[in-house]
């Protein structure tokens, strides 16, 4: 009996009836503003294996809308003079890019690199997101039949 009272004031405490629905909105979705990137270079992983990186701070400047919950897409423009599209897929959102040059051979030649940013709100603080970044050099590249990965924590803020 004693139990079976445990197990009823436990169910009425987490009754659903009291907490307010929670319902996100394009509104809550979209990203428009200035906002500060960081890529967090001492904490860069190259082939899964931590190693120092520079970090990476620019003002991006991103415009987006959204035609539903699903939907989103975009443009960042970067302070370091490049444009990116961005759009929003399974609560993330992604900017990717192609860097030229990005990784440079010992013969003297270099390939590019594509470059994935994927990010999300912080539940916690909806002003700012995190994620990570993440470089890919095509497999074969100057010589070695593995791809260079390097990825870094990523946050976006406020400036």
């Amino acid at each position: 009996m004693r139990v079976l009272w445990l197990v009823a004031a436990v169910s009425l405490a987490l009754a659903p009836a009291e907490l307010p629905a929670a319902q996100a909105t394009i509104d809550d979705i979209a990203i428009n503003g200035t906002l500060r990137a960081v890529s967090d270079g001492q904490w860069a992983k190259t082939n899964e294996v931590f190693h120092d990186e520079s970090t990476v701070s620019s003002l991006w400047t991103v415009t987006s809308a959204c035609t539903g919950v699903f939907d989103c897409t975009g443009t960042v423009h970067s302070d370091q003079g490049w444009t990116a599209p961005i759009r929003y897929q399974s609560r993330m959102w992604f900017v990717s890019r192609t860097l030229p040059d990005w990784e440079h051979c010992a013969d003297g030649t270099s390939v590019p690199g594509k470059q994935i940013v994927k990010f999300y709100r912080d539940p916690d603080d909806p002003t700012i997101f995190k994620g990570w970044d993440t470089v890919v050099g095509p497999s074969g590249a100057c010589g070695i039949n593995t791809p260079l990965v390097i990825e870094m924590p990523f946050k976006l803020t406020p400036p």
